[in-house]
């Protein structure tokens, strides 16, 4: 089964959590913290296939988790980290952030690998925060949740040239006779239910990929027939050859056909409209009327394209047909190689998703809400142990070094306001109305400034 579109879920591990011990042995002094490190989240591993061809494999199966880290120990021994998770999928593959609509990564490269989803950093043990004016901590770190994503994977199949045309105009029937490819070929329309790849050999060193595209008929860029199904797979083609019936026995009109599939490309696609196109007038060895054949053919090569005639069941002119695809082939490929020179894309390593970790952006979302967003500012709280008091002591005074607190006092936050960060709320307080007040509050002695968690979410 040929599957070319798939949704998941990714879930990235979890970090381990740092541990808060103190070493206590006898006749050993001033032991001090001991705790250790937990172990990094196993990441998400997309890798490049190419003994496979399609996403079958994740059509029955939606979620995709990695290991979570292990947590630290005493005598500062560091968790073991999470197994990474490898998916295998087929080159020319396209992934897309459902959430957000961006492209996370097309990998079209042979040996291309990216961690799509990556697991989150281990916490560090209380170790890590002894000084010398602090010389006890009694508190350590959570470990930082793994990237969650929801998916899409589209398969875009990578060839040279795509073969267009109307259903039953011997698509099949060109790539199986230019190539070694075997495709279903009978006498009704949409026999070829899946794209078909064939690689033409024209000489030695000299070749190319040549994709049989089904199901294109009037409609298909709204999904009529199979076309929109498959038109993505032509997206990535240098050349286009296009079929006519010219046979006289379909009752229709190969000009107007011509026309209404390039009307269906520049509909789905700018690109598509915009590629080289090839026309090749087939069946000629049914042909009766030459005359009308003559008018076609005349017709096309005003409007700027190469004809040529060919019968792909008796193989007569496939020859100059295929000689002309490799010659125009070859100087597509020598142009995009003059226009941008050749990098390496054998690996790719994962994407920069989270730009800089000091920066941070505070946003008013209504009248007694306050955002902060940031990839630091969110990996601080949610790696704050917030039944810690220490911890909780440790984020407000990182908080406020940030200026965090400074930004919002200037916005105009109020005593009480709300703060979400990271999906998690806080109580701003003041600490001038906070004394006067005399509430219970556990906060930075001197902050001005400062977040209490809300009684719900403790």
């Amino acid at each position: 089964m040929f599957v070319d579109e798939v949704e998941i879920e990714l879930g990235a591990g979890d970090g381990g959590n740092g541990v808060t011990t103190f070493r206590r042995e006898k006749f050993v002094p001033n032991g001090g913290p001991n705790g250790g490190d937990g172990g990094h989240g196993g990441n998400i591993i997309l890798c490049v296939d190419t003994n496979t061809n399609t996403l079958l494999d994740f059509r029955y199966r939606h979620v995709y988790e990695a290991d979570r880290g292990s947590d630290g120990a005493s005598n500062n021994k560091f968790g073991k980290d999470g197994k990474d998770l490898i998916l295998k999928i087929p080159q020319g593959t396209v992934v897309t952030d459902l959430d957000t609509g961006k492209i996370l990564a097309d990998l079209s490269a042979e040996n291309a690998v990216i961690i799509i989803a990556r697991g989150g950093v281990g916490g560090r043990g209380n170790s890590h925060f002894a000084t010398s004016i602090h010389q006890t901590p009694k508190f350590s770190e959570l470990g930082e949740p793994g990237e969650k994503f929801r998916i899409k994977m589209e398969l875009k199949l990578l060839a040279d040239v795509g073969l267009l045309g109307y259903p039953n105009v011997g698509k099949s029937t060109l790539i199986s006779a230019v190539s070694a490819a075997k495709p279903k070929i009978a006498d009704y329309p949409f026999t070829t239910l899946v794209p078909n790849l064939g690689v033409v050999y024209v000489e030695p060193e000299r070749n190319f990929v040549m994709a049989d595209i089904p199901g294109l008929i009037e409609g298909a860029h709204e999904g009529v027939g199979l076309g929109h199904q498959f038109l993505r797979h032509v997206e990535r083609t240098r050349l286009l050859v296009h079929l006519l019936d010219v046979s006289g026995l379909t009752d229709r009109d190969p000009l107007q056909d011509f026309e209404i599939l390039n009307r269906e490309l520049e509909l789905y696609s700018d690109k598509l409209a915009n590629l080289p196109q090839i026309v090749a007038l087939n069946k000629t060895d049914v042909l009766s009327d030459t005359e009308a054949l003559d008018t076609l053919e005349s017709e096309l090569k005003a409007r700027g394209h190469t004809v040529y005639r060919i019968s792909a069941a008796t193989r007569k002119g496939l020859k100059p047909l295929i000689y002309e695809v490799m010659e125009r082939l070859e100087s597509l490929r020598a142009e995009e190689i003059k226009a941008k020179p050749i990098t390496d894309l054998s690996v790719l390593i994962t994407a920069a998703r989270e730009g800089d970790e000091r920066r941070w952006e505070a946003a008013q979302i209504d009248e007694n809400t306050f955002e902060v967003t940031g990839r630091g500012v969110e990996r601080l709280v949610v790696m704050t142990d917030m039944n810690n008091t220490h911890s909780v002591t440790r984020m407000q005074r990182i908080l406020e070094r940030m200026g965090v607190y400074k930004r919002l006092r200037i916005m105009g936050i109020q005593h009480h306001d709300t703060v979400r960060i990271r999906n998690i709320d806080f109580d701003y307080t003041d600490d001038e109305i906070y004394e006067e007040e005399r509430v219970t509050a556990k906060t930075r002695k001197g902050n001005r400034g400062g977040l209490l968690m809300d009684e719900e979410e403790e």
